[in-house]
């Protein structure tokens, strides 16, 4: 489906998410006061946007990771979602958690009564609208990390400023131009020379 199609019945369909540290935490980057590299950090957030894109009904449209934050253009494919299976929905869901006995049960093939059927489906139709939900795709990465960089830097509490932000862009101008800022963001901020 043509963008101009997507906004005309749904405006929030993308979306521009920032994620902040706090503490004086790195994301990536050196530490010019101790001089400790963090570098490697960058490909966990790399290897865990792949990860999710690949669970969630949500693509990544730009990102850019920086020093202390990162920002994402996520697009919502509500439609993907939707056409998945029963099954499939399960199998995505179990890759990020615990299932659930009823769908342990559904997937052996085992004979179920009307009533746990009710009550699977209506789980099923849960964890479907999670994996389109952009509050916890972002949970999942932001978890995800924290815990790894907490367990690296052996300390407790608080990687990032809070929940991340969030602006939908309602319009394909938007989109754009929120995805060029992404794109020129790392430029700004003096870690590249190009936008290659």
């Amino acid at each position: 489906m043509h963008a101009k199609r997507w906004f005309a019945w749904n405006p929030t369909l993308y979306y521009h998410c920032i994620s902040r540290c706090v503490r004086r935490a790195w994301l990536c980057g050196e530490d010019p006061y101790t001089g400790q590299s963090f570098e490697h950090r960058r490909q966990w957030v790399l290897d865990r946007l792949r990860e999710l894109v690949d669970i969630f009904a949500i693509d990544v449209c730009a990102y850019a990771i920086l020093s202390n934050h990162y920002h994402v253009v996520l697009h919502v494919n509500v439609e993907k979602a939707k056409e998945w299976s029963d099954q499939q929905v399960i199998e995505q869901w179990t890759r990020l958690y615990n299932g659930h006995m009823l769908a342990d049960r559904y997937l052996a093939g085992e004979v179920m009564s009307k009533a746990e059927w009710t009550a699977l489906s209506e789980l099923i139709e849960a964890w479907r609208s999670r994996l389109y939900d952009i509050s916890w795709f972002m949970r999942c990465m932001n978890e995800y990390l924290a815990h790894r960089a907490n367990a690296e830097n052996q300390c407790k509490g608080r990687f990032w400023e809070g929940r991340f932000k969030s602006q939908a862009l309602l319009d394909e101008g938007a989109l754009l131009t929120c995805m060029s800022y992404v794109d020129l963001n790392p430029i700004r901020a003096g870690m590249a020379k190009t936008l290659e």
